[in-house]
């Protein structure tokens, strides 16, 4: 398999290196209209987007324009916000407009590098996208703009959770309209239910730009957007099943391929596996419950959702934790992204599982309901005609990018060169000596006046290091699901003299960290992770927040043989080489063979979670084939088509079909 990978991304990369240099040519191409764009009056320059208009109309291509619009686009910000836009901007724009993933490092003002293809693409008089992680950016971004787009004579919308729905219309108007992905997916399975031509909302997809790209486009594509009607009554049997299962033994699979059978030879009533995300009960689960329930065979085919029942009462038990896989907040169990450390509002887990947890923590459950409309994001975004995505970690994904949605990654050059010095992984034996060096290391850097950014893995350990920091007097900020509405508020602050900001995950955050006046003499921001993630660019991300526009800055991971992503998928060969050094618990190893490990074992993961991926869009391509054709054919009849001739010929086939049966 890793040869394989190896071999596909030398491929991936033939002709990178000639591409960066004709992008780059292309920016120093804009740059020569620069006097040209200068001398143009305020009127003359919104002028500019009607002509453009008129020209695609006499039949010039977007790729004609591209060079005019671009330079319109740097003018436009000059003028209205004092920015000229950096000629690996115009680069990443470029790579943007030809349907590409630019990877452009945090602090290179990603958001002002889409607005040029964006202009572009609008100028065909087609309504285009930008696709953000949630709401606060969906609306920051188009008004921190909006002076640019009125100075070329351009409309710009949001749209936000909960809007109304004159609003969302107004907003789908514009020429160009950025929204969160699931707002997009959710217009535009209401407007597939829609029972009007009034009731729609969105255009063609035409374009559409999705920022911080693999965060949505990989990371939240293992949960599809769903909508749904009235439910169906079955909580008392959730909390009957999250009584019965809280008295179960379970114990950790070792992988066993006797399946049931293991649980009976250790005597314990289910086993789980934490790598898979599976349960297995055994015949004493099964006793149990069916003792409770008052049947003589749970698994009798009359019986098969009580079976459902019992799997995902187990799963609640032992594979998702509270303040790791969700909150609780308002009375409601409210899912935490595990890459982002956000919480996914509106989304619910399937099958059961969400009511399951729901009935494990006591809050009142929110009854399974039909399903009305459905679909994966994956299938969503390849609705459009041309996409394109930008973030500033997205190559070790490339392989998916490429598979799933065409997308290549194009990498753009730093404006200035980087500065931060990533130190090598600190190993420790047990968790409890590896927190102790991450508290002292964290006094240690506060005390000299340095800013540190901690992150890490979930809630529970974000407020855990914050009670033993409150210990030491060390004051600090959180930032984690529980918090996410300051989070703009906690990030920008973080640059600061002493600042200490303890942080779960720092994907898709879309705020700088702005370093304070005599920071960068104090070495800029230390970035500290407790533990790594189970995919590479998640830690990447982390990183990349110190470092910005040529700071200065440092980083380093403490890590423990204890770590989930270690333990599952390394832990013993780690455990094994420290043992062969006989080395105490408190004294770190600081080698790349370990190193060279937890890589492999975060491929590991990577790879398990692209095949679960994969099967997730298999499932739904079958849907998908069925979806076309029936909005296409309820599409036409609100546009007024007759189908008459279309619903004889179905009858013909359906008696023609029966002739032959009979």
């Amino acid at each position: 398999m890793s040869t394989q990978l190896g071999n596909f991304e030398k491929f991936l990369r033939v002709g990178e290196g000639r591409r960066l240099k004709r992008l780059k040519n292309q920016a120093e191409y804009i740059g020569t209209l620069e006097p040209e764009f200068e001398a143009l009056s305020d009127e003359e320059l919104r002028g500019k987007t009607a002509e453009f208009r008129q020209r695609i109309e006499n039949g010039e291509t977007l790729e004609d324009l591209l060079f005019e619009a671009y330079a319109a686009v740097r003018e436009a910000f000059k003028r209205t916000m004092d920015i000229r836009l950096f000629d690996v901007q115009l680069m990443g724009g470029i790579a943007l407009h030809e349907g590409d993933i630019a990877e452009m490092r945090t602090g290179e003002g990603k958001t002002f590098v889409a607005v040029q293809p964006l202009y572009l693409n609008a100028l065909s008089g087609e309504n285009v996208h930008l696709v953000t992680v949630n709401d606060y950016l969906a609306k920051r971004d188009p008004e921190w703009t909006k002076p640019v787009w009125e100075a070329l004579g351009m409309k710009v919308g949001y749209i936000q959770n909960m809007m109304p729905f004159a609003a969302r219309q107004t907003a789908y108007d514009a020429d160009v309209t950025y929204g969160t992905n699931s707002e997009f997916g959710f217009d535009y399975l209401r407007d597939n239910m829609a029972v009007g031509l009034d009731g729609v909302v969105q255009r063609r997809h035409t374009y559409a730009i999705v920022d911080e790209v693999d965060s949505i486009l990989i990371d939240e594509a293992r949960t599809p957007l769903i909508i749904s009607g009235e439910p169906e009554v079955a909580a008392q049997t959730y909390y009957d099943f999250a009584r019965v299962v809280k008295t179960l033994d379970g114990i950790q699979s070792k992988g066993s391929s006797k399946g049931v059978d293991e649980t009976e030879l250790s005597g314990a009533d289910y086993t789980f596996d934490e790598k898979h995300k599976t349960v297995s009960p055994g015949q004493l689960a099964i006793d149990k419950v069916e003792r409770m329930l008052g049947i003589d065979n749970l698994y009798d085919p009359r019986n098969v959702q009580l079976v459902n029942h019992l799997t995902q009462a187990l799963k609640a038990q032992a594979l998702y934790q509270r303040d790791v896989d969700y909150v609780i907040q308002d009375g409601e169990v409210k899912i935490v992204d595990e890459f982002t450390g956000r919480i996914m509002e509106g989304r619910r887990w399937s099958e059961g599982l969400h009511q399951a947890i729901e009935a494990k923590e006591g809050v009142r459950i929110q009854e399974e309901n039909v399903t009305l409309a459905t679909i994966t994001l994956q299938n969503y975004f390849r609705l459009y005609d041309k996409l394109a995505g930008m973030t500033g970690t997205a190559k070790t994904e490339e392989k998916e990018f490429v598979e799933i949605y065409g997308l290549n990654v194009v990498e753009i050059p730093t404006n200035v060169a980087i500065a931060r010095a990533d130190q090598n992984d600190l190993i420790f034996k047990t968790k409890e000596a590896k927190f102790d060096a991450v508290i002292e290391d964290i006094v240690e850097r506060h005390e000299a006046g340095q800013p540190v950014l901690v992150g890490t893995i979930d809630v529970e350990t974000s407020e855990f290091l914050s009670q033993l920091l409150q210990r030491r007097g060390v004051p600090h900020t959180v930032l984690n699901a529980k918090q996410h509405e300051r989070e703009a508020e906690i990030i920008k602050d973080a640059g600061q003299v002493g600042a200490v900001t303890i942080a779960t995950n720092m994907a898709g955050r879309g705020v700088d960290i702005k370093l304070a006046e005599g920071v960068r003499e104090l070495g800029g921001l230390y970035v500290l992770g407790t533990e790594r993630h189970e995919a590479r660019r998640i830690d990447n991300q982390l990183r990349g927040r110190s470092g910005r526009q040529g700071d200065p800055g440092e980083s380093r991971y403490y890590l423990s043989g204890q770590d989930q992503v270690v333990r599952l998928f390394a832990g013993d060969r780690i455990y094994n080489i420290m043992e062969r050094f006989k080395l105490p618990d408190d004294q770190p190893m600081e080698a790349s063979i370990l190193s060279k490990q937890i890589e492999n074992a975060q491929k590991k993961v990577e790879e398990q979670n692209f095949v679960m991926r994969k099967n997730v869009l298999k499932y739904d391509d079958v849907l998908n084939t069925q979806r076309e054709v029936i909005y296409g054919q309820r599409r036409r009849v609100l546009e007024g088509d007759d189908l008459s001739e279309d619903v004889r010929d179905w009858i013909r086939e359906v008696v023609e079909a029966n002739v032959q049966n009979a």
